[in-house]
């Protein structure tokens, strides 16, 4: 195997195992919620944008046939419609989360319509969407810093997960990899 293919194949597994353990932590939330049966100390702003994410990346692995992309988003966007699900069960104020569930969702669904419907090339198409799923993939990066509040003020870091934190910067690192090999902007910097 020449060097080349040799290095190929360590970031592409690196990007799948590193991703895959990022999307299963939140195995970890869905264990607190069932023991508890409660969402206490479980954010939800997280498993949706890292749902809409998934699905983002699953479009642009799809366009751009990336087997890679799919098969990570397939398997990311399965879990957190489970995290989703869960959480609305155990989730006392439910209308709260069907409506920011709606909202996010409707703004994927414009986003596809947008897409498919209004940019016929699909060079175009691949260049736009890849923008539409950096600005998701940040929003995903964000949401849990939806608790820095808490965090000054409680002067703990008790709601933030150091396995999550390790986990994201070796995926972001595999796909900052990943995408430089393929000579893309938009998977330079996704996950």
């Amino acid at each position: 195997m020449e060097a080349g293919g040799f290095l190929d194949s360590l970031i592409y597994g690196a990007c799948v195992v590193f991703t895959l353990g990022m999307f299963s932590a939140g195995l970890s939330d869905l264990r607190h919620m069932r023991m508890t049966r409660s969402v206490d100390n479980v954010q939800f702003l997280p498993f949706l944008t890292t749902e809409v994410n998934n699905l983002g990346w699953l479009s642009y692995g799809a366009l751009k046939g990336d087997g890679i992309l799919i098969v990570v988003n397939t398997v990311g966007a399965a879990l957190q419609i489970l995290y989703i699900l869960a959480y609305l069960h155990y989730c006392p104020r439910k209308r709260v989360v069907l409506l920011q569930t709606a909202t996010l969702l409707g703004v994927l669904l414009l986003g596809y319509g947008y897409f498919w419907l209004l940019v016929p090339n699909p060079e175009a198409r691949l260049q736009q969407l890849g923008l539409f799923c950096s600005v998701f993939t940040i929003s995903m990066y964000l949401s849990p810093l939806a608790d820095l509040a808490k965090v000054i003020q409680t002067k703990s870091t008790q709601c933030l997960s150091y396995p999550l934190t390790i986990a994201t910067l070796l995926t972001s690192a595999s796909w900052c990899l990943y995408g430089f090999r393929l000579r893309d902007p938009y998977i330079m910097q996704f996950l």
